[in-house]
């Protein structure tokens, strides 16, 4: 009962989408690391990049984009969950030669350290 409840829960998600051939869609470059997204950080950045044609579709859920020079360190073929539809509008289009990215797309982790603590008691009321 309960694992068919949770599978119709999840089919309601689910998006059956395939692009075609020639079709332009939207790159997403949120999640990408090492990738400056327009100078910007945090919530202003875009999330999707300039309408990209699709090349080639590669088994079921990967396809090969026509990527410009300026990102040729980025592989061309994405997942079909960093692709969105295109739609025919011209104030959608970003322009993408602004990217920054470095050599190897990585990215560098720092440490945090705890330097202070404190340790509280809490005072009982002792009534007598």
């Amino acid at each position: 009962m309960t694992q068919s409840r949770r599978k119709s829960y999840a089919d309601r998600k689910v998006r059956d989408v395939a692009y075609m051939v020639g079709k332009k869609v939207f790159l997403r470059v949120a999640p990408m690391n090492g990738v400056m997204r327009f100078g910007k950080k945090g919530k202003l950045s875009p999330r999707n990049i300039s309408p990209f044609e699709v090349l080639e579709r590669i088994g079921e859920v990967a396809y090969k984009l026509a990527l410009p020079p300026s990102l040729s360190s980025v592989h061309p073929v994405f997942h079909i969950s960093m692709l969105r539809k295109y739609y025919g509008d011209p104030s959608h289009v970003l322009d993408f030669s602004t990217v920054q990215s470095d050599g190897d797309l990585a990215y560098d982790v720092e440490t945090v350290a705890i330097f202070d603590r404190q340790i509280r008691k809490l005072r009982s009321n002792n009534i007598a």
